[in-house]
């Protein structure tokens, strides 16, 4: 029998909630920072000491003797600097543990060596971090201790911001205006605050830590440079929601305790398409906390999976030959009465407030659909995309059936009288209830999809931050909010506006709406014809930041300026370089120090027996055949060895970042795939026991 928990009891119990605020601070002090969290403002120095003081109390009760300023630099993961709450002994030699408000608002990280694209130099090294109020402290417990963990911005000395939160919440301020400032003209007086609501799905692998730890690929990359494939892979589709293994299940159980003693909401849990592959994911919530919740989910994957001797792998593409991982982007608008701004309702025909805002947000993807699919972009993700297991490069919307018959009634008349009812499903089983049928549909090949009463981006890669296309969803939305507000402000007759204003973003972004199969190649075909863009890979999508249109949507609502949006271009080229040297280098080192000399060494093997065999008169031609074909093999990764060496030294002689970046892509990565391929028949060519680490039936199916 498990161990019985009780989530009610430990939901949050790790968190400096507001519950807990109002339990442990003075009223006026709480009222304060409920009024920041809503409509902003500064706390005082005598609040903000008042609160560090609660803040640090409650921690130290709960056994944390340090704090840190827990952020998300542009490396896509976070960072920490832990302090102890030990200030200087008295003059009788005890301890002083004092936690300041000045400590509490504002710390001074060294900024030198976190990525900044040309926007510091290394001798520029002061950074600050600054308490982001709207996202709650919340205990870390690792090894290191128990230690107070205070989500922050990140900025540099001059006020550019070197993270990932400062322009997401620069984002959500700018859609709460324009969307407020939509409402007011519908007529809505009371909504203050319009919420961008996020619920992120995490797919990850699951393998043996031993086995790992003797893949130097997995170590170096997080996934597997070489390796053929096992008998079986995903042909028989019986891992998706199977049963999940007990040894998994139990690593799925303390997850569990640990998110929800965090606050995080984590809901569902299955296995996923591919061997070992599963997926996380939780309720919707505030954009920014989602955010945060979604590092700490990550974090946590890592961290308890190797207390049950596994590892957690969240690249892209761990696996070659089956089903990669993503995180499927949920994102809906939510005002602070509760009305969803994405709810159809019973009646979407009739419902002007929610086609308005659907079109808005047809028209900002159309716009914007290159600087949405590089909102996805990054290494890993290049894996999947438009491979037949992910949405493709192309971004476009599915709408479904219901939707999309109310906006083919709106552009052929100008009306649209009704709507496609859902109907019944029928079991035929006189135990079970008649089921009643959504209207729609759903669409798995649709990187942007209508599912309901929100919308699901499913282009995100498993590694990375939602941070990045949560900022441009945000962002995009905000443009055409206020683009429509300076029109309708100005009409005669709003009702006439608003009806035409509807028809005329349905006819000129019409182009975005594809509810068919997104991996056909039919669908690249026509995608051309209506000149969408496809962009293959991420250095390809990285100049969709600086372009004109970019530039001029971010400074608009002053979520980037032009000089953090060129050093993030610059990041991406410097990271993509990295990654692919990296790898390459891996790949050398495992092929020349592992692959070929243990091949090697078993064809000499080989030819021993095969010559003591020829000896004895007995002919071996299926050994000879063997022999002949595993040194051909050898020789092949051998010069293959050979040139990506010579690659990789060129590689080290470019300057430029972005030339660097392309060489990488069309020059180490073809090398790297010519490598890859007499390695993998050579697994299939020798003796298994002599292979010198784990292959991927180890790997997926003996976790």
């Amino acid at each position: 029998m498990t161990d019985k928990i009780n989530v009610e009891e430990i939901f949050g119990e790790d968190v400096f909630s507001l519950s807990t605020m109002r339990e442990r601070l003075p009223k006026s002090v709480f009222r304060k920072v409920v009024s920041i969290m809503d409509e902003g403002g500064e706390l005082t120095r005598a609040e903000a000491d008042v609160i560090a003081k609660a803040m640090k109390d409650w921690a130290m009760e709960n056994g944390a003797t340090h704090y840190t300023h827990w952020f998300q630099p542009l490396t896509g993961i976070t960072a920490e600097k832990h302090d102890s709450f030990v200030n200087s002994p008295d003059r009788e030699g005890h301890m002083m543990m004092e936690f300041s408000g000045k400590e509490l608002i504002m710390g001074e990280p060294d900024a030198s060596s976190f990525p900044s694209g040309g926007l510091r130099s290394t001798f520029e090294a002061r950074g600050y971090t600054t308490w982001d109020v709207t996202s709650p402290a919340f205990l870390k417990k690792t090894g290191a201790g128990s230690t107070l963990c205070i989500p922050t911005a990140f900025c540099s000395y001059r006020g550019e911001a070197l993270d990932k939160k400062t322009p997401l919440l620069r984002s959500m301020e700018a859609l709460s205006t324009q969307a407020v400032r939509l409402l007011r003209i519908l007529g809505d007086t009371e909504t203050r605050k319009v919420i961008p609501s996020v619920g992120a799905e995490q797919e990850y692998f699951i393998v043996n830590a031993e086995k790992y730890k003797k893949r130097p690929d997995l170590i170096f990359t997080g996934r597997t440079l070489f390796g053929a494939p096992a008998p079986k892979g995903q042909e028989m589709e019986d891992h998706y929601f199977g049963v999940i293994r007990e040894h998994v299940g139990e690593y799925m159980k303390d997850l569990n305790t640990e998110l929800w003693s965090l606050g995080v909401p984590a809901k569902t849990q299955h296995n996923e398409v591919a061997p070992a592959q599963h997926e996380l994911a939780p309720i919707y919530e505030n954009a920014n906390i989602a955010c945060d919740h979604n590092q700490i989910v990550m974090e946590a994957m890592k961290r308890v999976a190797e207390h049950h001797g596994l590892r957690c792998l969240l690249h892209e593409k761990p696996f070659a030959g089956v089903n990669g991982s993503g995180k499927h982007n949920n994102w809906s608008l939510t005002t602070d009465k509760g009305q969803n701004l994405l709810d159809p309702g019973e009646s979407p025909e009739d419902n002007v407030q929610f086609l308005l805002v659907l079109s808005c947000i047809l028209k900002a993807v159309d716009i914007h659909a290159d600087l949405l699919r590089q909102s996805a972009s990054d290494v890993g993700n290049d894996h999947r995309l438009g491979e037949n297991e992910a949405p493709p490069a192309i971004v476009s919307v599915f709408l479904g059936e219901q939707l999309g018959d109310v906006v083919k009634q709106l552009l052929e008349t100008g009306t649209a009288a009704k709507h496609i009812q859902g109907g019944v499903l029928r079991t035929g089983i006189s135990t079970m209830p008649d089921l009643r049928m959504d209207a729609t549909d759903r669409n798995r090949t649709s990187p942007f999809a209508f599912t309901g009463n929100k919308f699901e981006f499913r282009m995100v890669g498993s590694a990375d931050s939602i941070s990045s296309c949560n900022t441009v969803l945000n962002a995009i939305v905000a443009e055409a909010f206020s683009d429509a507000s300076d029109r309708l402000e100005k009409a005669a007759s709003l009702d006439i506006a608003v009806h035409d204003l509807i028809k005329e973003n349905l006819k000129d972004h019409q182009r975005i709406i594809f509810n068919g199969n997104g991996y056909a190649d039919a669908w690249v075909r026509e995608a051309a014809r209506r000149g969408l863009p496809n962009i293959p890979s991420s250095i390809e999508a990285a100049p969709a930041l600086t372009t004109p249109k970019a530039v001029a949507l971010f400074e608009r609502f002053a979520i980037f300026s032009k000089s953090e949006l060129v050093s993030r271009e610059e990041i991406i080229y410097e990271t993509y370089a990295k990654t692919i040297t990296i790898e390459a280098r891996t790949m050398i080192d495992m092929a020349g120090r592992q692959i070929i000399p243990a091949c090697v060494d078993y064809a000499g093997s080989l030819a021993g027996d095969v010559n003591a065999l020829n000896e004895a008169g007995v002919s071996s031609a299926a050994g000879t055949d063997r022999l002949r074909e595993i040194a051909d093999n050898i020789d092949t990764a051998q010069n293959a060895l050979r040139s990506l060496q010579a690659l990789d030294a060129k590689c080290i002689s470019l300057k430029d970042v972005k030339e660097k970046a392309f060489f990488c892509k069309d020059s180490m990565k073809p090398a790297m795939i010519a490598l890859r391929r007499p390695c993998d028949r050579l697994e299939n060519l020798i003796d298994k026991s002599v292979w010198p680490f784990p292959t991927y039936e180890d790997l997926m199916f003996e976790v």
